[in-house]
C-alpha cells in the first residue's frame, strides 16, 4: 500500500479520537500560535497543514481573517468542519490534499502552520518548498512537532516505538535536522521552545488502535531499553513515558541553497 494511503486510512479510522485527545487539544504552544497570529500587522490568511482534528486552526481562528484546514484524510476534515461549526468559528474552511503538492496560488497565505503532522510526511523537503511558494514574502511559517533526541541511541528507540504504534509514521526529526531542512528550503529559522509531552501508554496506543501484538512489542522494547534511554524518556512502571516537542518559527530568506553533493 502506498504511504499516503496508509496515512489516510490510519487517521480516517481515528479522526474523532484526536479531537478529544488531551495531548492535541491542550498546550502552551496553542496559545503561542494565537499570539503569533494576533501580532501580525493585519488579520492573517492562515493555512494549517496536516490539520488533524483542527486544534491549531481553532487556536488561530479568532485572530485570523480566514483559516484553511488542510489534510490528507477526508474524515479528519469532516471532524474539523463539524467542530468549527460547534465553536462558531465560521472563518475556518477545509481542503483535502497532499502537503508536497499544494493546490494554492503563489503567495496566498500570510501564515502557514503545522502541528504534530510533519513526522508523517513522506517528503518534508518538497513540502517545505511548497510552503515557501504559497507563503507571502513577509509571511511566517510555524512548525510544531515531536522531535527526536540528538543522541543516536535514544533516537533509534523513539523511531522504533513510533513505527510499532503507528504504521504511518515516517520520522521524528532531530532539531538540527529541522534547522538544516528549513535552511536548505530557503528559510531563516529560530528554534523558539522545547518541552516534554507525557504519553499515557494505554491512551496513546488506543488512540491509534494499535494491534495487541504491536503493543506487546512496544512494551518489550521500552522495558528492555538501556537504562540511560529509559531515564531519558522517563519510562514509568505502566510504560507511560515522555517525548520531546519543539516549536520553530521560519521566514522566507535567501534563495534556497542547493543540496550538497
Amino acid at each position: 500500500m502506498q504511504q499516503q494511503a496508509v496515512v489516510a486510512r490510519q487517521f480516517g479510522n481515528t479522526a474523532s479520537a484526536y479531537l478529544t485527545s488531551s495531548v492535541h487539544a491542550h498546550g502552551a504552544d496553542l496559545a503561542h500560535l494565537r499570539a503569533l497570529a494576533a501580532a501580525l500587522p493585519a488579520r492573517p490568511v492562515v493555512l494549517d497543514l496536516g490539520c488533524g482534528a483542527g486544534h491549531a486552526s481553532f487556536a488561530v481562528a479568532p485572530a485570523a481573517s480566514s483559516v484553511t484546514a488542510f489534510d490528507l484524510s477526508p474524515e479528519m476534515l469532516n471532524v474539523v468542519a463539524s467542530a468549527a461549526r460547534d465553536r462558531g468559528l465560521d472563518n475556518i474552511g477545509t481542503r483535502q490534499g497532499n502537503v508536497a503538492s499544494l493546490p494554492f496560488d503563489d503567495a496566498a497565505f500570510c501564515m502557514v502552520i503545522t502541528r504534530f503532522s510533519a513526522h508523517h510526511w513522506l517528503d518534508v523537503p518538497a513540502a517545505l518548498r511548497e510552503v515557501r511558494r504559497v507563503l507571502k514574502p513577509n509571511g511566517v511559517f510555524v512548525v510544531i512537532d515531536i522531535t527526536a533526541p540528538e543522541t543516536p541511541l535514544h533516537d533509534t528507540t523513539l523511531q522504533a516505538v513510533e513505527l510499532l504504534r503507528d504504521g504511518s509514521h515516517v520520522r521524528d526529526y532531530r532539531p538540527t535536522e529541522w534547522t538544516h531542512m528549513l535552511g536548505t528550503a530557503g528559510y531563516t529559522s529560530e528554534r523558539v521552545s522545547d518541552w516534554k509531552l507525557p504519553m499515557q501508554f494505554d491512551d496513546w496506543t488506543a488512540r491509534m488502535r494499535t494491534p495487541a501484538e504491536r503493543i506487546v512489542a512496544i512494551r518489550s522494547l521500552l522495558r528492555g531499553a538501556p537504562e540511560e534511554t529509559r531515564r531519558y524518556y522517563a519510562v514509568q512502571d505502566d510504560d507511560s513515558f515522555t517525548i520531546d516537542a519543539s516549536l520553530f518559527i521560519a521566514r522566507p530568506g535567501a534563495a534556497a541553497a542547493s543540496s550538497p553533493a
